[in-house]
């Protein structure tokens, strides 16, 4: 049923994206699905990493560790942006769609106040996206 499976991570707050990780881990084994991991960092230095490379790293080190430990292979996708808290869903959409991605696991958060005024990223991707979207709390 899903060939590609693709996972947005924000290297900021690892410890949400965890059950959305071992979701995609579970879709992927059960489908023989590529996994593939996919970060949108700023060119500029940021709080997770002076660089964009040093990003990639940190990036590739997360999926070869969560790989390793799942028994899959996970290819790991760092995209760059002038803006990510702008261009987020625009540059996943880009990237899913290059990757050949038909299906795509997202964390979110419990909504809050401000998610009931402006659409959570999760939300908003896949309200605006033809491919579908899996979204894990």
């Amino acid at each position: 049923m899903f060939s590609v499976i693709m996972v947005p991570v924000d290297l900021s707050h690892l410890a949400r994206l965890r059950r959305a990780l071992e979701v995609a881990a579970d879709l992927a084994r059960h489908y023989k699905a590529a996994l593939h991991i996919v970060a949108v960092t700023t060119a500029a230095p940021g709080t997770v990493a002076p660089t964009p490379e040093a990003f990639d790293v940190r990036l590739h080190g997360l999926a070869d560790e969560f790989g390793a430990s799942h028994g899959l292979s996970v290819e790991a996708h760092t995209v760059i942006s002038h803006d990510p808290a702008a261009d987020l869903e625009d540059k996943l959409g880009e990237t899913a769609h290059g990757l050949g991605a038909d299906l795509v696991v997202m964390s979110s958060h419990k909504p809050g106040l401000l998610e009931y005024i402006f659409a959570s990223h999760a939300g908003h991707f896949a309200a605006h996206t033809d491919l579908s979207v899996f979204i894990v709390r």
